[in-house]
């Protein structure tokens, strides 16, 4: 078994909506079914005894390696902790080989699982050893690691229950909420809005506790200190006990409470040296340790915190009562779990022996031993709800205090006897205000009621009712894509919005170009849907990208799909019929919005039956009315968009609205045929995203078709009196749609200009040539600038091949060059003439017929 080829699939796929490791994995004839190697599940088990069933899809079937690599992979990851549920496999039209897809939650854990599943065959196979506890070990160590922490994960999970799209920006707890311009942006517990002001102000504690008491907050009183000498004068200025901490700490780090001694003050005093130049010396208050969360104008939990400690039984040491409270499995040693082990580091020791105790003392039955002074969950305390038991004063001072430091979010820490009465009534205060503060005592405290402080932090940045979405159109299919895209674009853009669209051509953004090249895949609508000026996203999604990655996002609003028609591309990746590539270009439309629409060409079959498969709801077009499915569809009282004489006619039940094709240019009055029908499909997306049909109108007739507004897509130039049709037509499908607009344009003879790209199949390129040679006079072949893999001269030789017994054709050539070839087919030209160029390199030869036809007009008399 050799596995050949491992990608990850990072939105909706061909498979499924979840994200997914895809592998090729080959098996050689023995290894078909696994059932017939000798001992080989036995060894297996032995290995990895919690494997679960290998025949999940039935006993009947005659199962693979391969089939059992996609069940390792995924008990790998379940094992680890994963929520992991997906898995498939298929078998490919070629002998031995398979795609198997296991779901992955993060993709590092998800390509290693794949790797050590591997792995795992084959040490069952060669019967050599494999510590499966260790690669669990390794993947549930890794996942904790790749995974979104939990304060950050509660913000983001309320997210997505309102519907609202996240992205990770880093691996780290940096977060994008939402689409384009609606897009916010949080870090861990931390909104976009938060001045980097009012951060710095709650790292400064004394400046903090200074403006606290201005506003009428109670602090206690203290101040910083230059060193030990000026420490102790501060301790008898405010009274002992004092609490000695850095004065830009976090996390509780280097803090020291409850000192009552000057030698427990010189130890204090060094140990926050260790964590910050500048250290605070205040009034200790007596009391519990309370952490408030304020978000926004509201107090949404609080928790009192407890040291970390141990309860003696009489019979373990204190290290060892450590090592029970830690194989809670809810301790972990970062932010990933509920609770953080304890430690028996030198502070602990040091807190311990200030009650004449060392780490192997057996402390009595029920004696209590506290191991820190600080309660901070990062050193492993604990956290008991008490929310409801805030009374509206202590809620009123927290608010006041986030308010007056400028902080969104907001952990404001006090210190009293209890959350019942007011801080004025017991002598306690408020000591220290953070920013990004933790959320896991909140989330799952060890005692008391979890709060889902998530929602109120999305609820702040985004209103009721808003889900951070943009409009997004998807567009995929064999042919017309990137010109119902650029036309969608141009609707939008009529509207007022900014418009980001991705296609063959390249990525624009409010009509400037940001990329170029082939830009119709995941990353580059990733890349709109991240920019900050996007108002409405139209996103080409060709098949390419659909296969290698999935889609950029995870559901769109409307879903157009052109045509499917003979198919492109057959051959390649596994997809080797026209229902294969209907199945794939679906992939769109299964992931329609339920409130969205699917804009189907129903004169396709192929695209028509997608619609049973559209979450939301379907426009149907096509040239003819009275096709049955249109038919029905309207009567039905669904919306359809078809020609009616010289006019588009946009229909619902008994209402209509029509729109004049002499109003459209791009249809030269209704006459290419193909452009009616991507223009139909662009009034279809643009009236399933609710714009105006006023609006639409306009869109429409301000789209040219030219080299500017749609390049290489039926650009129509004038050379010497001769016509010019620059076009990047590259399938059968193509050739006669082409053919089809040409024959309705007056001509004295017809030339075509055309190379065939290399990563078709012989007869897909064979029967471009077949077509043409019916409709043109000359054909001028010439040798793509890349032969993907072909062999110099071959596709030339498919192309002639393709002309023999042409009926039409009586002049054919052959040249190497796609400019040599263009400025011979414009040497031959008559006024009166039509030649059609199908480009290669679009953007340059482009250019280049632009300039000759400029040339051309310089010298006519």
């Amino acid at each position: 078994m050799q596995i050949t080829r491992i990608r990850a699939l990072r939105g909706p796929n061909l498979w499924s909506r979840n994200t997914a490791i895809e592998a090729v994995v080959h098996c050689e004839p023995q290894e078909c079914g696994y059932a017939d190697i000798a001992g080989f599940e036995d060894r297996l088990r032995a290995r990895f005894p919690k494997i679960g069933a290998l025949q999940p899809h039935g006993a009947d079937q005659r199962l693979s390696l391969a089939h059992v690599l996609e069940v390792a992979a995924l008990s790998l990851q379940a094992q680890a902790g994963c929520p992991v549920t997906f898995s498939r496999t298929h078998a490919t039209l070629e002998e031995g080989t398979y795609q198997v897809v296991v779901e992955y939650t993060e993709e590092a854990v998800g390509r290693l699982a794949m790797e050590h599943a591997g792995a795992l065959l084959q040490s069952a196979l060669a019967d050599t050893p494999f510590d499966a506890d260790a690669v669990v070990a390794e993947l549930r160590e890794l996942d904790e690691d790749e995974r979104i922490g939990p304060s950050t994960g509660s913000i983001v999970d309320a997210a997505v229950a309102r519907g609202i799209p996240f992205r990770r920006l880093t691996s780290g707890s940096l977060v994008q909420l939402g689409w384009g311009s609606k897009a916010r942006r949080i870090q861990a517990a931390e909104l976009d809005t938060t001045s980097a002001v009012a951060e710095s102000i709650a790292q400064d504690k004394d400046l903090t506790k200074r403006l606290l008491h201005a506003a009428g907050v109670p602090v206690p009183l203290g101040r910083p200190v230059a060193d030990v000498e000026d420490a102790w004068v501060v301790a008898q200025e405010v009274g002992l006990p004092v609490v000695v901490k850095p004065q830009d700490g976090n996390q509780g780090k280097g803090v020291v409470v409850n000192i009552t001694t000057r030698e427990g003050l010189e130890a204090a005093y060094k140990t926050a040296r260790e964590f910050g130049d500048e250290i605070m010396v205040e009034r200790f208050l007596p009391g519990h340790d309370f952490r408030l969360l304020v978000v926004g104008h509201q107090l949404v939990a609080a928790a009192r915190r407890e040291p970390p400690q141990v309860l003696g039984d009489g019979q373990h040491t204190i290290r060892e009562l450590v090592d029970i409270v830690n194989q809670d499995p809810r301790r972990g040693s970062g932010h990933g779990t509920a609770l953080t082990k304890v430690r028996l580091d030198d502070i602990a020791i040091a807190r311990i022996a200030s009650e004449g105790l060392t780490p192997d003392s057996v402390p009595v039955q029920g004696q209590r031993v506290v191991l820190r002074n600080n309660a901070n969950l990062s050193t492993g305390g604990s956290a008991t709800d008490v929310t409801d038991d805030v009374h509206p004063e202590i809620a009123a001072r927290a608010i006041e205090a986030a308010q007056t430091i400028g902080l969104h979010i907001c952990g404001v820490d006090v210190v009293c006897e209890t959350m019942l009465k007011p801080l004025e009534e017991q002598n306690g205060g408020i000591v220290e205000v953070n920013a990004a503060p933790g959320l896991r005592m909140h989330l799952a405290p060890s005692f008391g009621k979890p709060r889902n402080v998530g929602v109120p932090m999305v609820d702040e940045l985004f209103a009721p009712g808003q889900d951070g979405r943009i409009p997004l159109v998807a567009v995929t299919g064999t042919n017309g894509k990137t010109t119902t895209t650029r036309l969608i674009g141009q609707l939008f853009a009529a509207h007022g919005l900014r418009v980001g669209m991705t296609n063959t051509d390249g990525v624009y953004v409010n009509g400037r170009q940001i990329d170029s090249g082939d830009c119709s895949g995941p990353k580059s609508a990733r890349n709109v849907l991240f920019h900050p000026e996007v108002d409405a996203a139209v996103l080409e999604c060709a098949r390419g990208g659909i296969l290698r990655e999935g889609l950029g996002f995870d559901r769109c609003q409307v879903a157009v799909v052109t045509n499917v028609g003979a198919g492109d591309h057959l051959g390649l990746n596994f997809i080797t019929t026209v229902e294969d590539v209907a199945v794939l270009k679906r992939v769109i439309v299964q992931n329609v919005a339920a409130d969205g629409y699917g804009v189907l060409n129903a004169a396709d079959p192929h695209v028509a039956a997608m619609a049973s498969v559209c979450p939301g709801k379907v426009i149907f077009f096509a040239v003819d009315r009275h096709h049955p499915l249109m038919a029905t569809h309207r009567a039905q009282g669904n919306r359809v968009v078809y020609v009616d004489g010289d006019s588009i006619v946009a229909a619902e039940g008994s209402w209509r609205e029509t729109i004049s094709l002499r109003e459209i240019p791009i249809t030269r009055g209704g006459t290419i045929g193909f452009q009616v029908e991507n223009v139909m499909a662009a009034i279809g997306a643009a009236w399933g995203v609710g714009l105006p049909w006023q609006t639409i109108r306009r869109g429409l007739a301000g789209f040219m078709n030219d080299s500017d507004n749609a390049p290489g897509r039926f650009n129509v130039m004038d050379y010497r009196g001769a016509t010019v049709i620059a076009d990047y037509g590259h399938n059968p499908d193509a050739m006669r749609a082409l053919v089809q607009a040409v024959q309705a344009m007056p001509a004295r003879q017809r030339s075509v200009v055309i190379s065939g790209a290399g990563d078709r199949r012989d007869q897909d390129i064979v029967e471009q040539t077949q077509i043409l040679g019916q409709a043109f006079d000359d054909v001028v072949l010439y040798q793509d600038a890349c032969q993907r893999g072909r062999a110099d001269g071959e596709v030339l030789a498919l192309l002639r091949q393709g002309l023999q017994g042409a009926p039409r054709t009586r002049y054919v050539t052959e040249i190497h060059g796609e400019f040599i070839a263009i400025d011979h087919a414009l040497e031959r030209l008559q006024p009166g003439d039509l030649c059609l160029v199908l480009v290669d390199q679009v953007e340059e030869a482009l250019a280049h017929l632009a300039q000759r036809c400029s040339e051309a007009s310089a010298v006519a008399p």
